[in-house]
């Protein structure tokens, strides 16, 4: 039998300014204050002046008072622009209006007057993606002057341009049947319109809405026709003459009241009951909640001070997971085989998951056979997950990925045993599980390990990283080793140091590492759609596993389209 070496334990007790994570929280809490201000407090005041709520203001009236929710893509762009582009002018956000869940879209007014930078794009079509997969209503805040023209190589063309949130507009309004809901509460110029366009319910603010595809000045311009904006494409002539928009509304409050109205009177998906065991016809089984085994502030001191240290993984999992009433939070599968990889069940909020993560630390293997890593994947490991993969899948039951990968194994001896079949089963059976998939990036997302950990790259229905989360193909020493490598080990066979040219080489190439790898790197970018703390976890993870289970469908790409089409 394979026995494990236990890392030394944290506790509370342990001294708060070596914990790594603690310090990164409070690093990315003063970066995201700062962004929230969006343009600053100059820009919001105008926006006031103007008879007009900030994006953030909008979402605050938006959504259940009270309730959870999870911005995405907060930190995109934010060390781009020279900092003019806090969440690339766009709010992006996961939350509930009377209990559904529903993802919204608000431009930011504040920033460049909401106009489209790449990144916009980029942001739109994920909040896109999440209700296409998840089949929940969307909502669009429009305030926006349209392309950022300076940028607009980046924002027009291509196949993730500007058109592909109307070709998402157009494949949710047609077979999806994915509620759209767009309220113009400023401008909406150009091809930007399309965007209402293209909803099923358009409102519009009377006196501070624009809808149009050139205002005013432009009209002059193209036509020589002199006509103000409110007479050219405000909210009476969209109602009153044009008939492309469906209501007027005197102001944002009673524009959010009325889109709370109409979402409460949408179609309900089945809901599953709290307070009883249920199984939704999809086949989850849901109970009552219970809290966790350990509170979520010990991640503080479980998680170490240096990312290459062991820690104890399953402490880690018991501030995540449910505690049932005979003190388990996990029934583990396959706990004797192939320890290096954690398998099992559990449940967040009441919910039950099919848990896949990566055990830290050394494995002490069975008699004449050397040891394992935590946290590199083996043969059997791989084998393991695969199988387990298929039985939830078989199940119906959601996937979570908690990373701390930091790929696979190397060597004569894993080469032999065929881990590239091994290893290639396991990615077949993560990428094409129906289930919906959510990852939790806990240290090192490194390698192919990354990939087969449900990377984004095979569209888990969310994707989420502590501050510690570390994306990358190797960590800054092995990347020397890798580019450097030949120069080093010929200076040691002629027994020199390398000289100040070379170690400054070597210094930058881990400093450059350093910074890519850091989560706030991945969460500019969007590979990751949030950057969360350990307080968050797990109620991120119930409103990502509720905004997944709308759907009862296959949870594949970006969407599926009906069957009746196929």
């Amino acid at each position: 039998m394979t026995t494990e070496i236990k890392p030394a334990s944290h506790s509370l007790t342990t001294n708060k300014t070596d914990s790594r994570l603690r310090s990164l929280v409070e690093d990315l809490q003063r970066l995201e204050s700062k962004l929230k201000r969006g343009g600053g407090v100059d820009k919001i005041e105008k926006q006031h002046a103007q008879g007009k709520l900030t994006a953030r203001e909008r979402i605050e009236l938006l959504l259940d008072k009270d309730s959870h929710r999870q911005e995405i893509g907060l930190l995109v762009a934010y060390d781009e622009y020279k900092g003019s582009a806090p969440a690339a002018g766009v709010m992006t956000m996961a939350g509930r209006v009377h209990g559904r869940e529903i993802v919204v879209v608000a431009n930011d007014a504040t920033v460049k007057a909401g106009s489209w930078y790449p990144e916009t794009i980029k942001k739109i079509l994920r909040a896109q993606e999440v209700a296409m997969r998840s089949r929940i209503p969307i909502v669009y805040l429009v305030d926006s002057a349209g392309v950022n023209l300076p940028y607009q190589g980046g924002v027009f063309p291509g196949q993730y341009g500007a058109a592909r949130i109307f070709y998402y507009n157009s494949i949710m309004r047609r077979y999806l049947k994915v509620p759209q809901i767009s309220a113009v509460m400023g401008s909406c110029i150009a091809g930007g319109a399309y965007l209402p366009a293209l909803s099923d319910f358009i409102i519009m603010v009377e006196g501070t809405s624009f809808m149009g595809l050139g205002g005013a000045n432009l009209v002059k311009g193209a036509t020589g026709q002199t006509i103000d904006n409110e007479s050219l494409g405000g909210a009476t002539t969209h109602n009153a003459i044009s008939g492309v928009a469906h209501y007027k509304v005197k102001t944002d409050e009673e524009c959010l009241t009325k889109i709370r109205a109409h979402i409460a009177a949408l179609p309900q998906t089945p809901q599953t009951e709290t307070g009883a065991t249920v199984v939704d016809d999809k086949g989850v089984s849901i109970v009552a909640a219970r809290d966790a085994k350990r509170d979520a502030r010990e991640m503080y001191d479980i998680l170490p001070p240096d990312h290459k240290l062991p820690y104890d993984v399953r402490a880690l999992l018991e501030t995540i997971f449910d505690d049932d009433e005979d003190g388990n939070y996990l029934d583990e599968f396959q706990a004797d085989f192939a320890r290096e990889m954690i398998t099992g069940f559990a449940r967040i909020k009441g919910i039950r998951v099919g848990l896949i993560a990566n055990e830290r630390g050394m494995l002490r293997g069975d008699a004449g056979k050397p040891p394992k890593f935590g946290g590199i994947v083996y043969t059997e490991s791989a084998e393991k997950c695969a199988y387990f993969i298929d039985l939830c899948d078989k199940e119906r039951t959601p996937l979570l990925f908690v990373q701390d990968v930091s790929g696979f194994m190397v060597g004569a001896d894993a080469e032999h045993s065929g881990i590239i079949r091994a290893g290639a089963r396991f990615v077949e059976a993560m990428a094409t599980a129906t289930v919906p998939k959510i990852v939790l990036t806990t240290n090192h997302a490194s390698g192919a390990g990354y990939y087969a950990m449900a990377g984004q790259g095979f569209d888990p229905d969310f994707i989420f990283t502590l501050p510690t989360g570390r994306m990358g193909v190797m960590e800054g020493d092995s990347a020397v080793q890798a580019m450097l490598g030949s120069q080093l080990e010929k200076l040691k066979r002629e027994g020199k140091q390398p000289d100040a040219a070379l170690q400054a080489e070597m210094e930058r190439v881990r400093a450059s590492y350093e910074q890519q790898l850091d989560a706030k790197y991945a969460a500019a970018r969007g590979f990751v759609d949030a950057v969360i703390v350990p307080e968050d976890v797990r109620a991120t993870l119930e409103l990502a596993l509720r905004t997944t289970l709308n759907f009862k469908g296959a949870h594949l790409g970006a969407f599926v389209l009906p069957a009746s089409l196929m």
